[in-house]
C-alpha cells in the first residue's frame, strides 16, 4: 500500500477548493486537454451542484469528505462491456476501506455501504465511437469526516461516525487512487473474469432472499443470482422465476 502522496507517474491531479461538479469539470475542454497521462485525477474541496444517482444532490459538508473524479481512456473495452468500469470504482473504494473497518459491500450497482448505510455513491459517464469507449468519467462522493447529514438521503454514514474518530482524506484518496489503477491495469491485461468475481463476492445482499420492488410497483422476494457485463441485475424469485433489471427499473427495500 502506498504512502500519502505517492501517485505513480500514471496520474495527474488537479486540485480545485470548489468547483461545481468534479464530472462536469472533467468534461470541460481544458480539462481534455490536461489529460495527459493514464489517469487524470480532479478533487474538489466542495461542490456547488454535486450529482447523486436518479438526477438527485450530493450532500456534502465543505472540507470534511473526498469529493473527486478520474478521467481515463479505456478504449481497449467494448462498449457492451462498460458495466467493468463501475466495478473498477466501486472496488477500489471498497478495498480502501477494507482498511479502515469491516463489512464493506457494494450495493449494485456502485453504491458503497456500510452494513446497510451508505458511504459512497458514484456515478460514471462514457464516451462511445465504433463500438468501444473512448473516454470514462466518474464521479465519487465519499463520506469520510462528515458528522450530520441534513438532506432527505435516507440511510447516510461517514467514516468517522463508524470509527469515532477523524480520518485523513488524502491517505484514503491516495489508496483508493492506487486500487483504482491495480483493477484497471488488470481489467486491461483481460481479467474481467476474476474483476467480476471480486465484484459479485462484494455485493450487498448477495446471499438470501430480499424485498425489491420493480419500477412498475410490483413488490417480491428474490435472490442475487448475478450480474451481467452489461450491468443488469439479475433476480431469483422464491418460486425461481429470474427476471433481469436494468439500472432503475428495480429497487432494493428496506427490510
Amino acid at each position: 500500500m502506498p504512502s500519502s502522496g505517492e501517485l505513480s507517474a500514471a496520474w495527474r491531479r488537479i486540485s480545485l477548493m470548489t468547483t461545481d461538479s468534479t464530472m462536469l469539470q472533467l468534461r470541460r475542454q481544458e480539462m481534455v486537454a490536461a489529460h495527459t497521462t493514464d489517469f487524470l485525477l480532479l478533487t474538489a474541496g466542495f461542490q456547488t451542484a454535486g450529482r447523486g444517482q436518479h438526477g438527485t444532490y450530493w450532500e456534502a459538508t465543505a472540507g470534511e469528505n473526498l469529493l473527486f473524479g478520474i478521467r481515463c481512456r479505456p478504449v481497449f473495452l467494448p462498449a457492451a462491456r462498460q458495466f467493468f468500469l463501475s466495478e473498477v470504482q466501486a472496488l477500489a473504494v471498497a478495498s480502501a476501506l477494507d482498511a479502515y473497518v469491516n463489512d464493506i459491500t457494494l450495493k449494485w450497482p456502485n453504491d458503497v455501504y456500510y452494513r446497510d448505510r451508505k458511504i459512497c455513491g458514484m456515478l460514471l459517464e462514457h464516451d462511445l465511437s465504433g463500438g468501444h469507449i473512448t473516454a470514462t468519467v466518474t464521479g465519487v462522493g465519499l463520506n469520510v469526516n462528515q458528522t450530520r447529514f441534513g438532506s432527505d438521503t435516507p440511510n447516510p454514514v461517514s467514516l468517522r461516525q463508524i470509527l469515532g474518530r477523524p480520518v485523513d482524506c488524502e491517505e484514503l484518496l491516495y489508496h483508493i487512487c492506487h486500487y483504482f489503477e491495480q483493477y484497471y491495469n488488470h481489467l486491461k491485461r483481460g481479467g474481467e473474469h476474476e474483476l467480476h468475481h471480486l465484484y459479485l463476492s462484494r455485493l450487498y445482499r448477495r446471499e438470501g432472499f430480499h424485498p425489491y420492488q420493480t419500477a412498475g410497483g410490483r413488490r417480491f422476494l428474490a435472490r442475487i443470482a448475478g450480474v451481467a457485463p452489461s450491468g443488469e441485475l439479475c433476480l431469483c424469485e422464491e418460486n425461481g422465476r429470474e427476471s433481469s433489471y436494468a439500472f432503475k427499473e428495480v429497487k432494493f427495500l428496506s427490510m
